[in-house]
């Protein structure tokens, strides 16, 4: 057996041929493909449920109101914010929980969640019950936004970790795409108000699956060093690297320092919420959580809302609000979403170019462009609002939507969710992750709750206007806050197995790997772009 390695230096090593030429990439085992596919299901049901939401809305507006008063537009933020603040409450306070019980355990544990409260809302008898159940599922998607992002980081090699990572995240817009279709074709075979609720029941089976395939997967040997469990990390780490034939054929990691001393060493090792505002983490806290706000701001608002503002903009405004004319309601939300789901479809290109360029050109940069063509597309769009139910106005807006989608996944809506896992240390990476995306749903809470009374009160023009200006501002923060994490080592972030290893104050640089090479002992800068 070799000498002892690093968890991440045996993850990242690359075979080479008989005349030491390496091989351009690590290939992945069967182990670490049905990590990712995992998780990226999570991401999957996130955009489904979310993005559905806004076919249904209507939907169960009428149907809630004809059993009893009217849903108010107040109501139906609720609604349309309730998974959104459970993800806001989710992702800290059980998101956090991966630092201390561990990935595998919590990633199983958000989807037990999940399909008890969407089981649930299949037999929601009002609002408030059908508002708290989406609260309950936003619990567990919340969960997820660290805890999917850890397993897949903490398991793959380091060249590959931002393409891996970001694939997985564009199954969210994979989910926005489907379930707009289904509630769709739902419409087309079940033209009544009921059809929300099959809209929801058509994730069940999917997401059963995929809460019994989580079992199957090993735990993070990140993780398990981190709490001095380096016997279970070496098992752990074994059976991720699987391969035929064999190899490695056998796992000696490094013991720690801290391995020597007592207990308390450990614990003081896991790492405490406030240590993600000291000196050397409140940058990274910063640039994981304020542009990530301000981001959700707006793709929430306009990703919930796409059909409710098109049929309010083209004509569907006074029978969208006649919730006793069920065929006139069922073809305007019907139009509606064909129109969103058109639109989805730049989120997967967005996401496509995200994944191809995150590698290669970095988070920052394209964070930064992402953000400036999210201020184009939602000033096209503001334009637009003063033509409406105009050939040219229906273009410009649609125009508009759609730039917006592609750069917003292009840029800040897949690199905030991607640096956000990237910049903090094991230790209370999956506290930082948490945290960022908490703070960035109170972002997306605020817009799904008040989007509906704004449209109402100041109209689309000027509601469109100021998510301009929250665009703009999301791209000067994150040049200002900039620490491009492209390609590094996690391992080496907050010095965990490098103390020979520099890092200044408020964590502007860390040891950065060389990406193809397994041992590549030697510190390189993380540049700040």
């Amino acid at each position: 057996m070799d000498a002892p390695r690093t968890v991440q230096h045996y993850i990242d090593e690359t075979p080479i041929w008989r005349d030491g030429t390496l091989l351009p990439s690590t290939p992945l085992t069967w182990m670490q493909w049905r990590i990712w596919m995992l998780a990226s299901a999570g991401k999957f049901f996130e955009g489904m449920v979310v993005f559905m939401t806004g076919v249904a809305l209507p939907l169960l507006a009428a149907e809630f109101s004809s059993k009893g008063a009217p849903i108010e537009s107040w109501q139906k933020g609720v609604i349309g914010g309730a998974s959104l603040l459970g993800i806001l409450i989710g992702a800290t306070a059980l998101g956090s929980l991966a630092d201390k019980y561990g990935r595998k355990t919590m990633f199983i544990a958000e989807m037990l969640v999940f399909l008890v409260f969407l089981t649930a809302i299949l037999f929601s008898p009002g609002w408030i019950w059908l508002a708290v159940c989406l609260l309950g599922m936003g619990l567990a998607l919340g969960c997820d936004y660290p805890t999917a992002h850890l397993v897949i980081s903490e398991s793959i090699p380091s060249n590959v970790r931002g393409r891996l990572i970001l694939s997985a995240f564009g199954f969210q817009a994979v989910g926005a795409l489907v379930g707009t279709l289904v509630g769709a074709v739902l419409l087309q075979f079940d033209p009544a108000t009921g059809a929300w609720r099959w809209m929801y029941a058509a994730a069940l089976l999917p997401a059963i699956v995929v809460t019994i395939g989580r079992f199957f997967i090993v735990d993070s040997a990140h993780f398990l060093v981190t709490r001095g469990r380096i016997d279970e990390a070496e098992r752990a780490l074994h059976r991720l690297l699987r391969r035929n034939p064999t190899y490695p054929k056998g796992v000696k990691l490094e013991r720690p320092a801290v391995e020597a001393k007592s207990g308390e060493a450990y614990r003081e090792n896991r790492g405490r919420f406030i240590d993600l505002f000291n000196s050397r983490n409140r940058r990274a806290t910063l640039l994981a959580s304020v542009p990530w706000f301000l981001q959700d701001l707006g793709t929430y608002g306009i990703g919930i809302f796409t059909p409710t503002i098109l049929a309010s903009m083209f004509g569907g405004k006074k029978d969208m609000a006649d919730s006793m004319n069920v065929a006139t309601l069922v073809f305007n939300d019907l139009q509606a979403a064909k129109g969103a789901a058109f639109i989805d479809l730049l989120l997967l290109a967005g996401i496509v170019v995200a994944v191809l360029l995150a590698d290669r050109v970095g988070r920052i940069r394209l964070q930064v462009v992402g953000f400036v063509g999210c201020a184009a597309g939602l000033a096209l769009a503001a334009i637009a609002a003063g033509y409406e139910q105009t050939t040219w106005g229906f273009v410009m807006i649609f125009i508009g939507f759609m730039l917006f989608s592609f750069m917003t996944n292009m840029g800040p809506n897949a690199m905030t969710y991607l640096v956000a896992g990237e910049v903090f240390p094991t230790h209370i990476r999956g506290k930082g992750a948490g945290f960022a995306a908490s703070f960035a749903k109170i972002g997306a809470v605020t817009t799904a709750f008040l989007f509906p009374v704004l449209l109402d009160s100041i109209g689309t023009q000027l509601l469109l206007i100021a998510l301009v200006g929250t665009s703009l501002l999301g791209a000067v923060l994150t040049w200002l806050l900039r620490i491009e994490t492209r390609g590094v080592n996690l391992e080496t972030i907050g010095g965990e197995h490098a103390s020979h290893l520099h890092h200044p104050r408020h964590g502007r640089r860390a040891a950065h790997a060389q990406p193809g090479a397994a041992f590549a002992d030697e510190p390189r800068e993380l540049a700040n772009v």
